[in-house]
């Protein structure tokens, strides 16, 4: 048997899934979870399985923008609730955030689910969980388009991590600005937000929590769609240096 390092990403990989089976079995994920980690852990692959410098500039980026929000609101899926609850816990103290249950594949056994690791996790306040409060967001078919009023639909910045495209789309239209981690920089999701950040939401998130920590100035340079263009280039970069060594 072969022993994997400690420090090898790939054990990163294997753990990742582990907690997302373990999610699953708990209720948090649903099975189409589970099928779109996969697509993401290819993509994950290409980049390196490390955290690229466009996805250390955009999370200095988002960091200041949610610090920054007059209502920022966290957006969690049952699969950001099963690998980062306590990242989430942090960052939305950190930025005065709000923390919002969203579900694409939405039912209330979910919702409780992922309601309880929050809790345990140390979150005060869940938004999206009160049928009184529920408003719908116009240009979406599937659940997701029944957001909270107090939280979501009256915010100003908005992380929705492991985003499907629709749910941005109608999300920029309502004129929020939208922060993402999409591993894929050619998605409708990570084209259409202010700021995506091309990593792995595990890696991501501790980065994301750490810089909020800081006194943060606002860099005028970010501009999305250049830092998506620099992390083709870093993947194309990645790809060429293995074909080399292969």
């Amino acid at each position: 048997m072969t022993l994997i390092p400690k420090s090898h990403p790939r054990l990163n990989s294997l753990l990742i899934r582990e907690k997302l089976v373990k999610g699953f079995d708990d209720n948090l994920v649903a099975k189409e979870g589970l099928l779109a980690h996969g697509r993401g852990e290819a993509f994950d692959y290409l980049i390196g399985e490390k955290t690229s410098k466009s996805a250390k500039e955009s999370i200095k980026a988002a960091a200041f923008m949610l610090k920054n929000a007059k209502n920022s609101v966290i957006s969690v899926n049952g699969n950001f609730a099963a690998l980062c609850p306590k990242e989430i816990i942090q960052l939305a103290k950190n930025t005065n955030s709000k923390i919002e249950v969203n579900l694409f594949y939405s039912n209330e056994k979910r919702k409780k689910a992922i309601t309880k690791i929050l809790k345990k996790s140390g979150a005060k306040e869940i938004f999206g969980l009160n049928k009184k409060s529920s408003i719908k967001l116009l240009g979406i078919d599937s659940a997701r388009r029944i957001v909270d009023k107090n939280g979501i639909f009256s915010a100003d910045v908005v992380l929705v991590p492991l985003e499907d495209g629709d749910r941005t789309i109608a999300l920029k239209k309502a004129k929020k600005k939208i922060i993402t981690f999409d591993l894929n920089p050619l998605s409708r999701t990570a084209e259409t937000a202010d700021i995506t950040i091309v990593d792995n939401v595990t890696r991501a998130m501790k980065l994301l929590v750490s810089e909020s920590k800081k006194e943060l100035k606002k860099s005028s340079k970010y501009n999305n769609k250049k830092n998506l263009k620099v992390s083709i280039l870093e993947i194309n970069k990645n790809l060429e240096r293995r074909a080399k060594n292969a």
